[in-house]
């Protein structure tokens, strides 16, 4: 693993972590930005692993869609993607009165929560199998 990937993998799991202690918390707000950077970051560290040129970008879809065209399976779903992207600007901005029905619950932040834990494991699985298949190329 590059040293760009175990840098982008450091901040994921610090926004892992956080995501999960916020939600302890009943701090539902930071617990989603947590969740989406998160998920995002493990993501870019997986096209970062693999190759793939990074784009300035904070959308889930766009960059789960990046990784399909190249074979590999994010293991989101679309509406996971579509919900991660939604949450992005509310969770960091107060935009009130241009998305007057987002209010962050335990409900929401918990399912966000719980789907950056199965990225995380889907892109360390991911990696280890890239190491490993490097590691086999080496040897040949």
């Amino acid at each position: 693993m590059n040293d760009e990937t175990r840098m982008w993998l450091g901040y994921a799991e610090e926004n892992l972590q956080s995501a999960e202690l916020l939600l302890k918390n009943h701090l539902w707000n930071p617990c989603l930005q947590n969740a989406q950077q998160a998920v995002e970051k493990f993501l870019k560290a997986l096209l970062i692993e693999c190759a793939i040129p990074l784009k300035r970008t904070h959308s889930i879809n766009e960059l789960a869609r990046m990784l399909a065209e190249r074979g590999i399976e994010s293991g989101l779903t679309e509406d996971q993607c579509d919900l991660l992207d939604s949450i992005y600007l509310p969770s960091k901005y107060p935009l009130g009165s241009a998305l007057p029905r987002f209010v962050p619950d335990e409900e929401v932040s918990r399912q966000c929560a719980q789907i950056a834990e199965r990225v995380a494991e889907r892109v360390r699985h991911l990696l280890s199998d890239v190491g490993q298949t490097l590691t086999d190329a080496t040897r040949d």
